[in-house]
């Protein structure tokens, strides 16, 4: 791992939280993940893995039509987003996703390529592959830091 540089692969869905646990550990002050993947790669299997981490009680599940699912932890709210239906970002911005990005709480969003000029300065890129052959998720997760002066 480089400073700033996770590098993940999880061969099972076994895998996925001990994936989880070492994204959180490797990233602690961070609270913006954007999930770029495509279909079916699993952004939301390895988001459930992550609240599991910080222990959410209740069921996590894709909020694909409710476009955003709070959920409760020790830590606080953690806010799943699912831009997948949205047309550009005002839609996004009208959900008030600029201010839950603001409140310090952990925030997974799935599909932000159509908001991603509402993303913060500084955030994880969190990008899955599947292997074609194993099925294996690679799981590549950097830094992002469009204010290099914060």
């Amino acid at each position: 791992m480089e400073d700033g540089i996770c590098t993940i692969t999880a061969a099972t869905p076994e895998d996925l939280p001990p994936a989880a646990t070492l994204l959180l550990e490797r990233f602690p002050e961070e609270r913006i993940f954007a999930f770029f993947a495509p279909m079916g790669a699993g952004k939301t299997t390895f988001i459930k893995a992550l609240c599991h981490c910080l222990h959410v009680t209740t069921q996590v599940v894709s909020p694909t039509f409710a476009l955003v699912n709070e959920y409760d932890s020790p830590q606080g709210s953690v806010y799943h987003f699912d831009f997948y239906r949205l047309k550009n970002a005002a839609e996004a911005y009208d959900i008030g996703t600029d201010e839950y990005l603001a409140s310090g709480c952990y925030c997974f969003l799935e599909w932000p390529q159509v908001m991603q000029n509402l993303l913060p300065g500084r955030y994880v890129a969190v990008d899955i592959t599947v292997d074609a052959d194993s099925g294996a998720r690679h799981i590549n997760a950097r830094i992002v830091n469009q204010n290099p002066h914060r």
